[in-house]
């Protein structure tokens, strides 16, 4: 159990124990208040390719704002 002033000054460090499975009480005049306990988070999944066929690139894309581009960057 730590006082709030005391996770408020350590709470990196305090946060990186409870992800790595120790778990703590944050405390205010000696009354616990919240518990810390690590989290797992979701997998993220990649899906490549989703919105094949939902549009168009037109050719000439990359010559698009290249003289304005040229002058705000004094080309």
């Amino acid at each position: 159990m730590v006082n709030i002033h005391e996770a408020k000054t350590h709470l990196s460090r305090l946060v990186d124990k409870a992800a790595s499975g120790e778990p703590f009480i944050i405390a205010k005049s000696g009354r616990p208040l919240v518990k810390v306990v690590s989290c797992e988070a979701p997998e993220r999944t990649r899906r490549l390719g989703f919105l094949r066929g939902q549009g168009v690139i037109r050719a000439g894309i990359k010559e698009v704002g290249v003289e304005e581009i040229s002058e705000l960057f004094g080309g």
